[in-house]
């Protein structure tokens, strides 16, 4: 073998390596962050009775991750993903097998443990993801041309712990209480924690260095990335846009289930459940299709799908059209997730990678907790109306924003 191919055959992850190295912490660290999300309010209305705590657990567990998400990108790019991954998944470990032994023991007092659970297990999630996104992408800088494979395997794993995560907390909680549910988390935390090698993309000296002097100035790292590269900042900008009409979705689907379709507020996983069967369908199909005609063309079918999709939601009238639509716009949705985080891999320079995924996931997230601010001011009855609207506005940001991109570097087709 000739030394440049020698060279470019080393630069490329052995599929192997990235099973080992990636894909299986990633899928333990999901199977962990999905039992936690969906569990913990699980968990408190089984043990309280409230609908109001059960509410302010899902609050709970989502503000420490959006108050801690820059500091987990300084300490990835300072420290290195594997190091950064498995401190958090090991804390977890012990937050839940703690947790585990306490409530059953307890009398009274059990709202503020689980309360405090939820807070300190959305901080180690943040962390956990940082350094677990980082990691994966690192190895779609290394594939190269064939980034979006593992983009898309990524997204895979995240999509099927998102169908499987829901159904077996309500099962643990159901059948065993919260020591069921907080073992499971505890044992694919630790699974997770054994399975990252213990050098997985660590920096080098020289991009620790560059790293602490960028993040000395905080986001403004992250913020000089995105300004850079106007390509990964349209798509954010149009993805922020959209974020608000799905966040919208998500948060509206229990009332209009229960309230306007006349379905118990179980019919709601079954949603869920559709929804992500559909988005690993349309993830595997973008797959091969960024592999033949390229970022661009996928993306703006995308962006079309769940823009049109989004519409229609807002006008279901039926719980088998509106199952049906929801399954399509997180398809869409599904899509779109793969074009963005290939383009991310590519554009984003690696020793400020932590930071500037930090500051993204920040804009990302941003518009899920305004569109329940929303939904608690609406009455139910309007809000099929502010879901139109806010479908009109986010197919008008995706169209701006590939419209946008068809002019940018960034975005080129990748063949294999």
């Amino acid at each position: 073998m000739r030394p440049s191919a020698r060279a470019r055959h080393e630069r490329r992850p052995v599929p192997g390596s990235l099973v080992r190295g990636v894909y299986l912490p990633r899928a333990a660290d999901a199977g962990a962050f999905s039992l936690a999300t969906y569990g913990i309010p699980m968990l408190v209305l089984a043990t309280t009775g409230s609908a109001a705590l059960t509410g302010l657990a899902f609050a709970l567990e989502w503000i420490p991750r959006l108050a801690v998400v820059t500091f987990a990108g300084t300490l990835v790019d300072r420290h290195g993903p594997a190091r950064v991954f498995r401190l958090a998944c090991t804390l977890r470990v012990l937050v839940v097998l703690a947790a585990a032994v306490v409530l059953p023991a307890q009398t009274g007092g059990t709202e503020t443990t689980v309360m405090i659970l939820a807070a300190a297990s959305g901080a180690l999630a943040q962390f956990s993801y940082v350094a677990a996104e980082t990691t994966g992408t690192n190895a779609s800088r290394q594939a190269g041309d064939r980034a979006h494979r593992v983009q898309s395997v990524l997204l895979g794993v995240d999509q099927t712990a998102l169908l499987a995560g829901p159904a077996l907390a309500g099962l643990l909680v159901q059948q065993t209480g919260s020591t069921g549910l907080l073992t499971a988390c505890a044992v694919f935390s630790l699974l997770a924690a054994v399975l990252m090698p213990p050098r997985t993309a660590e920096p080098t000296a020289a991009a620790s260095e560059v790293a602490n002097a960028e993040h000395a100035r905080g986001l403004r790292a992250g913020w000089s990335v995105l300004k850079e590269r106007p390509a990964l900042a349209w798509l954010v900008g149009g993805f922020v846009v959209s974020n608000l009409s799905l966040g919208l979705v998500q948060a509206a689907t229990p009332v209009i289930v229960a309230q306007q379709l006349g379905h118990s507020t179980g019919s709601v996983g079954l949603i869920w459940s559709a929804a992500a069967v559909a988005s690993l369908l349309a993830v595997a199909l973008c797959r091969a299709a960024i592999s033949r005609w390229g970022l661009w063309p996928v993306g703006a079918l995308s962006a079309t799908v769940a823009a049109g999709a989004c519409l229609a939601v807002a006008q279901a009238t039926t719980y088998s059209a509106y199952l049906v639509l929801v399954a399509v716009l997180m398809a869409g949705e599904g899509g779109l997730t793969v074009v963005l985080r290939t383009l991310r891999s590519h554009l984003i320079p690696a020793p400020v990678f932590g930071a500037t995924l930090a500051l993204t996931i920040l804009l990302l997230l941003a518009p899920f907790p305004l569109a329940g601010l929303l939904v608690a001011a609406l009455p139910p009855d309007r809000l099929g109306h502010a879901l139109g609207v806010c479908a009109v506005v986010q197919a008008l940001a995706l169209a701006v924003t590939f419209a946008r991109l068809r002019t940018l570097p960034g975005l080129r087709p990748a063949h294999p």
